[in-house]
């Protein structure tokens, strides 16, 4: 564990708290709640006596079934023989639950840079190392390099999209090529559709886990945590292979047993309410996002803003010397605005930042957006 590094956020979360009236453009969370069903599911569940107990380790029967719907209907995932559905504490324990069943201590795992901080603690922490495999400067994938990537104890592709920290969105025709990577040399692909909702101007999501043949090495990750607002209430799920279904159940029944049942009750309702209940809070986002990249286009002579067609995130790439963290802080006690810098992404060279716009109302968003850009120019100085 001393291997593992510390989580950025809650660390930037205690100078937030040290400087009252600061905006914060760091945590990836929206700022709506739940539909309004989930509260009648909850005075429901309360109401019966039978449901204080241990429930199914794989999720509640009614929820499973809803979720297999979804992912015909939606994901072109067919939830059957050949792949099953588990229900889990959000996608971060889906990740671990894959990486557990399929490594042994000393394996390898690829895992795309910028990352998700999470995936790589979470491969530390199970023994394994983390391959990284840079983007390209679009932060797309780069199918050659992964292929060049791989050893004798790979055991996973990890990729994201759209994707947490860049906000990019991959093609069909990269993730395709992964995923026949991954089947060609007996790998699994892990794919992380957190942010399946979040697309802009034509971006168009795609779930590697509807390719044909994909089904025996592909585990496809999802949450209701961003989409639904349900980020506390601890709700994912995962496609796995069938011959990992055991295995991962295993997993689950000594982590946790059960995903919470109160907050399946409540992801049921959710689901039920459907993507309908999303759309009007995602249109509003996208207004969001047009303030901030608006804001950021007037940062062309600073920094690099590389497109970011999906999730709710921009990657900054600051032409500055300057150390990311200490920039961050000094945003933060400066400048009374909060970012998250690049190094806990694996960026160990040059100055990134990441902007984070989900949890803001749009007036909101303007003004955190506008004391960034008025703290980076006082702060980060282009290098000679």
């Amino acid at each position: 564990m001393q291997a593992v590094q510390s989580p950025i956020i809650p660390i930037v979360g205690e100078w937030i708290r040290q400087h009252p009236g600061t905006i914060s453009l760091g945590q990836g969370v929206v700022g709506y709640a739940p539909p309004p069903a989930c509260r009648d599911a909850l005075d429901a569940f309360l109401s019966d006596p039978g449901v204080h107990t241990y429930k199914a380790v794989q999720g509640l029967p009614a929820l499973t079934e809803s979720l297999a719907a979804k992912l015909s209907r939606e994901n072109g995932v067919e939830v059957g023989k050949s792949c099953a559905v588990l229900v889990t504490a959000g996608a971060n324990m889906a990740f671990m639950n894959a990486v557990l069943a399929v490594t042994d201590p000393g394996d390898d795992v690829v895992l795309q840079t910028p990352y998700y901080f999470n995936h790589e603690m979470a491969v530390t922490m199970a023994g394994c190392r983390p391959v990284l495999v840079a983007t390209d400067d679009q932060y797309q994938l780069r199918p050659d390099a992964i292929a060049a990537a791989l050893t004798p104890r790979t055991r996973a592709v990890v990729t994201i999209s759209p994707n947490n920290p860049t906000g990019a969105v991959y093609s069909e025709p990269a993730l395709r090529q992964v995923n026949d990577l991954c089947r060609d040399r007996g790998l699994y692909h892990i794919h992380d559709e957190t942010y399946e909702y979040f697309v802009y101007e034509g971006a168009r999501h795609v779930s590697p886990g509807s390719f044909p043949g994909s089904a025996p090495h592909t585990i496809s990750l999802f949450s209701l945590s961003k989409a639904y607002g349900f980020a506390s209430w601890r709700i994912g799920y995962q496609v796995v292979p069938e011959h990992l279904f055991e295995s991962i159940r295993k997993i689950q029944d000594t982590i946790l047993i059960c995903p919470p049942v109160i907050s399946q009750h409540a992801a049921l309702a959710a689901l039920q309410a459907g993507h309908d209940y999303c759309r009007p809070h995602l249109q509003d986002l996208a207004m969001v996002r047009s303030t901030v990249r608006e804001a950021l286009a007037g940062l062309s002579d600073l920094a690099e803003v590389p497109p970011a067609r999906g999730a709710f995130y921009f990657l900054l790439r600051l032409r500055t010397g300057a150390d990311p963290v200490r920039l961050t802080e000094c945003l933060v006690r400066e400048h009374r605005v909060a970012v998250i810098p690049g190094t806990a992404f694996g960026l160990e060279t040059g100055c990134y930042l990441r902007v984070a716009y989900g949890a803001l109302a749009k007036d909101t968003a303007r003004e955190g957006i506008n004391r960034l850009v008025r703290g980076l120019r006082d702060l980060a100085h282009p290098s000679a």
